[in-house]
């Protein structure tokens, strides 16, 4: 597997980084502690899972071909004529309604980049084609944190340590107190506010993030690394602001439309960014979902991480178009527990999963949008609390 393996080249590693990729999964025995809602399991049964979720991928990887290679490339094909369409009608964006139309469809084509190609692609989902404008050594995507860095935090850490508190930052993002066993501080009755100016510039949220500067403070970055992901992420936001707050709005003086454009613009983001925040946070932070402490992780097996994924993560029902919108993290265990499988097979895989969870008597937490939603948020508000 490939987010797990100690010695797999890594996108990053491929574009010439240093970093590599942490912790090597025990071959056999168990953690120091078995999580709770998986304490019932046995070494055995915990082994015995593992090789089930091990067929499944192998059988997906087998069937892989020619109709998900067709799925990505009419996903792309689809996204650019959403931009170029987008973009054109805030072009006239003084007409009302062809302002409402350029800034919806645009925001249609920055989430699905973001969600079902960037994310997806830069995860090596779709590496096997050997296309080297699909593969995740060369997209960089529509969002201001350069493709690498996120790469790093999020493809090498994130999904190593899902949950681990102490381990995985994307608990909370070194900003939001997700957790109770996190001791609690007064600028903590902030959670809800800080979460409210997050959503709308989430991007800007990750690009921070992805600088590790809580790893640079500490000790564990050195200022040459800082300095070169500062280099960066500045010129990832100049393409950025180039592309939607400089060009689109010339290009609309020509019909008096420019403030119309960047507003529309600006309006993109914040709904795409609003949107990615949503997603993130339903598969993370719902009621269901556990967190881990460093000893439960100590020792684990590829099963142990397995299901550390499977209780650790949430789903959101819904409509295939809600699912395509949502990069398939809808499927957000599937996710975890294949990473770089191809996005447009989690649903084959769901219900393969879900049945195990019903055997192993392990919990499989999923609800609609709304409800993973207020769920996350309603987290967010307790645990401003002491």
């Amino acid at each position: 597997m490939s987010v797990i393996s100690p010695t797999k080249t890594t996108p990053a590693e491929s574009a010439g980084s240093t970093r590599k990729r942490p912790g090597k999964l025990a071959e056999s025995g168990s953690p120091t502690v078995r999580p709770p809602a998986a304490a019932h399991l046995t070494d055995e049964q915990v082994a015995e899972l593992g090789r089930e979720l091990d067929a499944i991928r192998d059988e997906i990887l087998a069937k892989r071909g020619a109709e998900d290679a067709a799925y990505i490339r009419r996903m792309i094909k689809i996204q650019r004529g959403l931009e170029i369409s987008g973009r054109a009608a805030l072009l006239v964006g003084k007409n009302k309604a062809a302002w409402v139309t350029g800034t919806t469809l645009l925001s249609l084509a920055k989430i699905l980049e973001n969600m079902e190609l960037g994310h997806n692609i830069l995860h090596g989902q779709w590496d096997w084609m050997r296309d080297p404008d699909i593969h995740s050594t060369t997209w960089e995507w529509d969002f201001v944190t350069p493709s690498r860095s996120w790469q790093h935090t999020h493809n090498d850490l994130h999904h190593r340590w899902t949950n681990v508190v102490g381990k995985d930052n994307d608990v909370g993002y070194n900003l939001l107190r997700m957790d109770k066993e996190t001791p609690w501080k007064p600028k903590n009755l902030g959670n809800p506010l800080y979460n409210a100016i997050l959503a709308p510039i989430f991007e800007w949220g990750i690009a921070v993030y992805d600088l590790e500067l809580v790893d640079y403070r500490e000790g564990r970055k050195s200022k040459e690394a800082l300095l070169k992901d500062l280099k960066a992420l500045g010129r990832k936001a100049i393409t950025q602001f180039t592309k939607d707050y400089a060009a689109t709005p010339a290009l609309a003086m020509l019909t008096g439309s420019a403030k119309q454009a960047l507003f529309g613009t600006l309006a993109a983001n914040a709904i795409r960014n609003v949107w990615a925040h949503s997603v993130i946070f339903c598969g993370h932070f719902p009621e269901g979902t556990d967190t881990f402490t460093e000893e439960m992780v100590e020792g684990e097996t590829r099963g142990d991480w397995y299901v550390r994924q499977m209780i650790g993560s949430a789903n959101i029902s819904g409509s295939k178009f809600m699912h395509i919108m949502t990069g398939n993290l809808s499927h957000q265990i599937e996710h975890h527990l294949f990473p770089d499988l191809p996005s447009n097979r989690y649903a084959e895989v769901a219900p393969k999963v879900r049945e195990i969870c019903r055997r192993y008597g392990l919990k499989y937490t999923t609800g609609p949008l709304l409800k993973q939603v207020g769920s996350a948020w309603g987290k967010v508000f307790r645990l401003a609390l002491p």
